[in-house]
């Protein structure tokens, strides 16, 4: 753990205030890096303003309350991700997480019929995602959950699908796509707009399973969505860094949110990975404001209820 690069100070600088939208951290059902509590105080010594606890499997709002009245400084967001274990697109779930302040619904992830069907292979040495085996050992037992479907055989989303969306809506929570396709993102987005959704991220557009190309990606942003670039993605070798940056570029670096997804053992820390790939972008020619913008910008307008983001 010792070798991983040590963010510079002018990167840690331009992440300061930036919400890591997207952690995975103990508690959980693999082994992480660190847990939520101790992962709070960390981001309190660099300046990261709060993070979001995802998981594939649980729901995390009742562990973000917890975490923010032993780290006050810090804002822990809940967040929940409707895959199998969760019951699907469950719009219930949806409704309790939201009133116990849940800040960000993911689209199924681990479970998506999209994932599930995909044939996609990861680049030559990239390293595989954690939770693959974790779904190996449920398959093992005959316990896998079914896919978990967002649209219809003709592409319509589903009845259901709305449904979560209106809860979405009337809490002010933000939506992501998960491990959606290309089209059932498209599909899911509009839907989001006609059911009154106000923020809407892509997650990593460039991973495996989901591979937009950046046309796509310039419609959904046109669309008002941002686009997340998580650390991780190109880290793990999953999208060669040149790739990323250029696809940056042909989206727009206002349509980007940068997070980690860091809290893998054998990763960098977690508190580091914004400042990380703060380096990595200044490295690319990006300037300090176009990094302040998809680091901390675009994070807080995520993180943040409609009714309370700064003018």
């Amino acid at each position: 753990m010792s070798d991983h690069p040590v963010p510079s100070a002018r990167a840690r600088a331009l992440v300061r205030g930036a919400y890591d939208t997207h952690v995975h951290v103990a508690p959980d059902v693999m082994a992480r890096r660190i847990d939520d509590v101790d992962l709070a105080y960390r981001c309190a010594d660099v300046g990261l303003a709060g993070f979001v606890l995802k998981s594939h499997y649980v729901a995390t709002a009742e562990r973000a309350a917890v975490v923010r009245k032993v780290v006050p400084g810090v804002d822990t967001l809940g967040a929940i991700t409707l895959n199998g274990a969760m019951g699907g697109i469950n719009p219930v779930a949806v409704e309790v997480a939201a009133r116990q302040g849940a800040r960000i619904v993911w689209m199924p992830t681990v479970d998506s019929g999209n994932q599930r069907r995909s044939t996609a292979t990861d680049l030559p040495g990239a390293t595989p995602a954690m939770w693959g085996a974790f779904q190996a050992d449920l398959h093992s037992q005959g316990i896998v959950p079914q896919p978990v479907e967002v649209v219809d055989d003709k592409g319509r989303v589903l009845d259901r699908v709305r449904q979560v969306l209106r809860v979405i809506a009337r809490h002010d929570i933000a939506l992501a796509t998960g491990h959606l396709s290309g089209a059932e993102i498209v599909s899911v987005v509009q839907a989001a707009h006609e059911e009154g959704v106000r923020r809407i991220v892509v997650t990593h557009p460039e991973f495996t399973s989901q591979r937009l190309p950046a046309e796509q990606q310039r419609e959904l942003a046109e669309a008002g969505v941002l686009l997340e670039r998580c650390f991780t993605t190109p880290h793990s070798g999953k999208v060669a860094w040149v790739e990323l940056f250029a696809t940056i570029r042909a989206v727009g670096v206002a349509h980007s949110v940068l997070s980690s997804d860091l809290g893998q053992p054998f990763n960098p820390p977690v508190e580091d990975g914004l400042a990380l790939f703060a380096d990595r972008l200044l490295d690319a020619g990006f300037t300090d404001e176009e990094i302040h913008v998809m680091a901390v910008v675009n994070s807080r307008r995520l993180a943040t209820p409609t009714a309370t983001v700064p003018a």
